[in-house]
């Protein structure tokens, strides 16, 4: 249901600039998961680090930051505008009785400055703090560990080589909390035990268990589980975990290491181990060998949510299963949102793209679980004979080494003139 206006308060989101079109996903799934939602109002650019939102109260603020990896902080917005005096006049108009519980003698607070796109000298940040001096601050400065925290964030735009003299947007907020984004250094695959290839990065892995709305006590699969870098995002999130490979060596930790200078795996390289390794270990169910083509699972309900990266075939050998009868020749056609996979029981949530170079992207798309299986709904996944070629598993492999093939070609024709 949803609240009137008047009960949503305005936070500002400070985002970190990458992965800019997971981002709106990630924040819409963990508003949902918390029960709230986007309003009509919201002041979104897309592109921006700085996005105004409508919160219902704090704790739900806060518990967004607990799971995001796109974000970076929060603040209770108190005022903000396209220039200094909008900025001052927006915080002279902000209800005291909502600054002053923040304001007291007895309380310690600082004022910090962020700056988007431009770096500051410090005598242009004290001159900045200075002119807040309308604002009843009764407590006394503290650096090092205030009670409060107030920033002025500043956007001078998006064209590094066109920076403004003044910013086209100013905020000035109290901190709430920061994101997760340390989870990213933390999780780091290059400090994991077990890698592949392939391995997931851990912004990525995060930021797909957000999207699946993963919570504590949910039981997650992964049908191309790999090294198992997707099981510990959502492990982290309090969620049981499994998944199933056809690659043998990899369910088991056995074979060739994937590291410079190692030759073999060793005996502490496995699934298991990984998520041991982060404290996660009670999370893990199993893994399994098993092609994925075919059907091991009994019918009803098994998993809170799927999460994968099926494989592409091009850092990775793959296997062909099946007949060759099911083998489709590729053609050279570009996407299109025709070819998103559909079925009655999934709705559609978000497509979002990740360019990999200049001919190559890949796609992270969530869908949800609308309704519960019937007979009839047995072969809805079979599309039209048109957007049949890219059924082939291995028709992007085919399609990607065709693209490099011909820039490689085209270079060294070049070359040669």
């Amino acid at each position: 249901m949803a609240r009137p206006a008047s009960a949503l308060r305005r936070y500002l989101l400070l985002l970190a600039q990458e992965h800019l079109e997971f981002r709106l996903p990630e924040i819409t799934s963990l508003l949902s998961l918390y029960d709230g939602q986007f309003s009509g109002e919201q002041e979104i650019r897309v592109n921006s680090p700085f996005w105004i939102l409508n919160i219902p109260s704090e704790e739900m603020a806060r518990g967004l930051m607990k799971r995001t990896v796109c974000a970076k902080s929060i603040f209770e917005l108190w005022g903000h505008g396209r220039s200094a005096g909008e900025l001052y006049a927006s915080l002279k108009n902000y209800p005291m009785d909502k600054m002053l519980p923040y304001l007291q003698s007895d309380s310690t607070y600082k004022v910090h400055i962020h700056t988007f796109n431009k770096t500051l000298t410090q005598a242009q940040k004290i001159k900045k703090i200075d002119a807040l001096e309308f604002l009843p601050f009764k407590g006394k400065v503290s650096l090092k560990n205030p009670e409060h925290i107030f920033w002025i964030l500043e956007d001078y735009g998006m064209d590094p080589n066109n920076v403004p003299e003044e910013p086209f947007h100013l905020y000035f907020g109290r901190w709430i909390a920061d994101g997760q984004r340390e989870l990213i250094e933390s999780y780091s695959v290059k400090k994991r035990h077990f890698i592949g290839n392939t391995s997931m990065d851990a912004c990525l892995s995060f930021i797909m268990a957000n999207h699946g709305r993963v919570k504590p006590n949910d039981v997650v699969y992964d049908p191309f589980v790999g090294t198992g870098g997707l099981l510990i995002s959502s492990a982290h999130f309090g969620a049981y975990v499994c998944g199933t490979d056809i690659d043998y060596n990899t369910i088991h930790g056995l074979g060739k290491a994937s590291r410079k200078n190692q030759k073999w795996r060793g005996p502490d390289e496995n699934i298991r181990a990984n998520l041991r390794q982060y404290g996660l270990e009670k999370y893990y169910l199993d893994a399994l060998v098993s092609d994925s083509s075919r059907p091991i699972w009994r019918k009803g309900m098994l998993f809170d949510a799927i999460i994968t990266d099926p494989p592409y075939g091009i850092r990775e050998a793959t296997r062909r299963t099946g007949s060759q009868k099911e083998t489709v020749k590729s053609a050279e056609r570009r996407y299109t949102e025709e070819i998103i996979p559909r079925h009655p029981c999934l709705k559609l949530i978000s497509n979002c793209e990740q360019m990999l170079s200049s001919h190559t992207s890949r796609r992270l798309i969530t869908m949800e679980k609308v309704k519960e299986f019937k007979d009839q709904d047995q072969n809805s996944y079979l599309l039209d004979g048109q957007y049949m070629p890219y059924r082939g598993h291995n028709s992007f492999r085919e399609k990607y080494f065709s693209g490099v093939t011909k820039r490689i070609a085209k270079e060294e024709k070049d070359n040669q003139k």
